[in-house]
């Protein structure tokens, strides 16, 4: 992996949302070797972060050559943005990452500091793995998810399409969790979670549904 990473230095990015997040990639991406290029956003009162300038992405026309990533924390933003451009996208791995050689991350993907990832777990496209996350063997994460700084998912765990799982939160070994759930700040999921199920506490328990 570190192999791999330094034969990739040298990439010039553009990306996609002028947020906190952002900060946080770019900061990654200088630390991979990498230059950020510009900032893409809509709101007209950014004008710089970290230097870097921030443009309005209306008028401006992303190619598809363009190596790009989504710097947005919401799930289904990033997704609508994904779906709507045309461009490389970039993965963004920070270097104190620890991702094992038989693990796979997807495409537009950020895996932020700290976090470790562990044999034959498979990251999906533009989600995101945030500081000191741990997805142990055998995990499945699938597209568009966020696991927060310092959730801790055992062995054998699926997390689907969109699922956002909360800071601290633990889930043990074989648990599903469906798409578009959300898992509450520190809470301990026992058993499998439905399709867009909001859960909290400690055993998890559901209190109401994003859809039906």
């Amino acid at each position: 992996m570190l192999l791999q990473l330094s034969l990739l230095m040298g990439n010039k990015v553009l990306l996609y949302g002028a947020s906190g997040h952002c900060k946080v990639i770019i900061d990654s991406i200088h630390l991979m070797g990498d230059t950020v290029e510009v900032v893409f956003d809509d709101n007209p009162q950014k004008t710089n972060i970290f230097g870097v300038p921030v443009i309005q992405a209306n008028g401006h026309k992303i190619n598809k050559e363009d190596l790009l990533a989504i710097s947005i924390g919401n799930n289904r933003v990033r997704k609508t943005i994904s779906e709507r451009i045309s461009a490389k996208f970039h993965t963004v791995i920070h270097p104190t990452a620890i991702i094992s050689k038989y693990a796979s991350i997807d495409e537009g993907t950020v895996i932020m500091a700290g976090a470790i990832i562990n044999p034959d777990s498979v990251i999906g496209r533009h989600s995101i793995i945030n500081t000191g996350a741990i997805i142990d063997h055998d995990c499945h994460i699938g597209d568009y998810t966020h696991i927060s700084p310092n959730a801790s998912l055992a062995g054998d765990v699926v997390v689907g399409e969109g699922s956002h799982v909360g800071i601290g939160a633990s889930i043990i070994q074989g648990v599903r969790i469906g798409k578009w759930a959300i898992i509450g700040a520190g809470a301990v999921i026992l058993k499998d979670v439905e399709d867009y199920a909001v859960v909290v506490g400690n055993p998890g328990k559901v209190i109401k549904y994003t859809e039906k």
